[in-house]
């Protein structure tokens, strides 16, 4: 969907709008065999094998949230040659219960999955969040089980330690954003003063007022460094208060569980059964979307959910916006998740491609150079290519991002692994 009051305004390519493959990649003929999958720790999933030919390798793509059965990247991988593992975590279309601690064993099913299908060859595309999910995967599959992560930030323990996670051959990051709690934190409005109000404003702090640098899109703001100093101090400071609140319910649910054992008082028993469930309000306010002179690149004023943030920033549709304590902890919060490139990107040793979009409303300049940066794999090659967070051509008769993103996987695959 494209905004018509402007061709400067940008697409909406939140979720998976754009993200599918042109079925015209998809005409020569192939084969799609589904697996269902059993975790570790006895969960339920699923995962889709495509081919086109008997290969022993394979490409494995998933996001945490979204089953990208249809991905566009899909036809260059069987195009290279190679078998494309597509596969959906177990609460597909549903963040409110994320963990990312658990979505590791989803991970892992699908890598031992294709092991004992004989594929001896697997590398991990990681799209947007989907890079997160990898990169802690990777970060925990290559350490001795005793040294893995053996809670979640709200103290469920992982069973990471005693679980199986093959490890992958190779790593592939196609718009990395830095991991869904960083994402989140860096778009956190800092103005809302009382997170029981969605209207609440410290005016001092709002992006959207003219008297902070705001201008309606299509124009670009201008945020003095001042303001944006404070207000990424701000931001954080919102996520501390907020990583408070999830660790106080937790607290009271395990304080009476601990009540209940001993006394057995069936108010006890209530309250530690349950299941708390908070809003995040105001979450589509990163000052790099709405001022283009913040880390430049080629992308159009606006959001990944589009260029009016009084209907993006207020609105019912947008990340974290309904979050039991323990998902808020592991997936969301910019401090307390372990789900972060900056947290696990120091891990990659296998051959690794990174390819970022020119004009990404999601993934900057400065965050893929980071990310970069923080890969100390030897073999390892960066590509920036024209589109926005999904591929899509900037601009009409444009070739596709997806297309030359796909043009560099091809031929990465075929070199790193002859």
């Amino acid at each position: 969907m494209t905004a018509t009051s402007s061709p400067r305004e940008v697409a909406v390519t939140a979720g998976l709008r754009g993200a599918s493959w042109n079925p015209q990649r998809m005409a020569a003929s192939f084969q799609a065999r589904p697996y269902p999958l059993t975790t570790q720790d006895g969960q339920a999933a699923q995962g889709l094998l495509y081919a086109r030919a008997a290969s022993r390798r394979a490409v494995f793509l998933m996001h945490p949230r979204e089953f990208v059965s249809t991905h566009y990247l899909v036809p260059d991988v069987l195009d290279a040659g190679w078998s494309c593992w597509v596969q959906g975590a177990r609460s597909i279309g549903n963040d409110l219960r994320l963990e990312h601690e658990f979505a590791l064993h989803d991970v892992a099913a699908g890598m031992l999955q294709l092991r004992a299908l004989g594929f001896e060859t697997v590398v991990l595309l990681g799209n947007s969040g989907g890079a997160g999910l990898f990169s802690y995967y990777n970060q925990q599959s290559l350490l001795a089980p005793e040294r893995r992560i053996q809670r979640t930030p709200a103290g469920r323990p992982t069973k990471l330690e005693s679980a199986t996670l093959p490890a992958a051959d190779g790593i592939v990051l196609v718009s990395p954003h830095p991991g869904q709690g960083v994402l989140l934190m860096n778009a956190l409005d800092p103005s809302v003063t009382d997170e029981s109000d969605p209207f609440s404003c410290d005016a001092a702090l709002d992006p959207f007022r003219a008297e902070n640098g705001y201008r309606a899109p299509p124009d670009s703001s201008r945020y003095e460094a001042a303001f944006v100093e404070r207000y990424r101090a701000a931001q954080r400071e919102r996520v501390a208060r907020i990583d408070a609140h999830a660790r106080g319910l937790v607290e009271q649910r395990m304080r009476a569980r601990a009540r209940f054992k001993a006394s057995g008082d069936p108010r006890d028993q209530a309250l530690a059964s349950h299941g708390a469930i908070f809003n995040v309000w105001r979450t589509d306010a990163d000052l790099r979307c709405w001022d283009l002179s913040l880390d430049p690149s080629d992308r159009l004023v606006g959001s990944l959910w589009g260029s009016d943030p009084a209907v993006s920033n207020l609105g019912s549709v947008g990340f974290g916006r309904i979050v039991t304590p323990e998902s808020w902890l592991s997936t969301w919060s910019g401090l307390s998740s372990q789900a972060s490139m900056a947290k696990c990107a120091g891990s990659i040793e296998q051959p690794t491609l990174l390819v970022e979009y020119s004009g990404d409303n999601c993934v900057f300049p400065a965050d893929a150079t980071a990310i970069y940066n923080a890969i100390p794999a030897h073999r390892k090659e960066r590509h920036t290519v024209r589109g926005n967070h999904h591929g899509q051509a900037l601009h009409a008769g444009e070739v596709s991002g997806q297309v030359l993103a796909g043009q560099h996987l091809s031929r990465w695959l075929e070199e790193t692994f002859r």
